[in-house]
């Protein structure tokens, strides 16, 4: 298996830290944020879309089966 030099260079960082303190630091904060202001920026544009929708609901229609059928009015022929 090969490592890659990115990995070689932080294993003497990794030993500076403290075993018994796990944080995620900076790096999971800028992600936490980027995250964040994606999530605001998407719940923006789809107000603005969801602003953009013009939508009016047809009336109901009485069933075809109950207009002039003889059945329906208890007529015979």
């Amino acid at each position: 298996m090969t490592t890659s030099p990115a990995l070689t260079h932080l294993v003497p960082l990794a030993a500076e830290l403290d075993q018994n303190k796990v944080t995620p630091g900076v790096l999971g904060f800028v992600v936490f944020a980027l995250i964040g202001g994606a999530v605001w920026l998407l719940m923006k544009s789809m107000n603005k879309h969801m602003n953009k929708v013009d939508f009016e609901e047809a009336p109901e229609e009485a069933p075809a089966v109950a207009k002039g059928s003889t059945a329906a009015s208890g007529t015979s022929a």
